[in-house]
């Protein structure tokens, strides 16, 4: 049963997202498994590669093609949380590779 907009958090940490899409579909992504579930990552990064075009500069867009890129955004990171837990990472601990100093030093090209 989901919460009422009342008790739904404003602010929601990838430890967060990662438990809430556990506990909705972890049973139907693990039996799909990590390659098949990849394939619906990149089906969605797709969809996020058109909004972002409906939304280059210099475009006009409508105001539900602005609402579309974030939706395109939170699915993309819904379905990335998705293969993270199939694979048994912990996406809080492995973004310390990016707010531990020294960890991450430079850019690529």
């Amino acid at each position: 049963m989901s919460e009422p907009p009342s008790k739904i958090k404003s602010i929601v940490t990838i430890a967060d997202l990662q438990e809430l899409i556990r506990e909705r579909y972890f049973a139907t992504d693990h039996a799909r498994g990590a390659a098949g579930t990849f394939l619906l990552l990149m089906e969605e990064v797709g969809e996020l590669a058109t909004a972002l075009h409906d939304n280059r500069p210099g475009a006009t867009p409508t105001p539900e093609q602005q609402e579309n890129l974030a939706e395109e955004f939170a699915d993309v990171l819904a379905w990335l949380s998705t293969i993270a837990n199939i694979t048994g990472v912990d996406l809080t601990s492995a973004l310390t590779k990016y707010t531990e100093p020294g960890r991450v030093t430079g850019f690529k090209g």
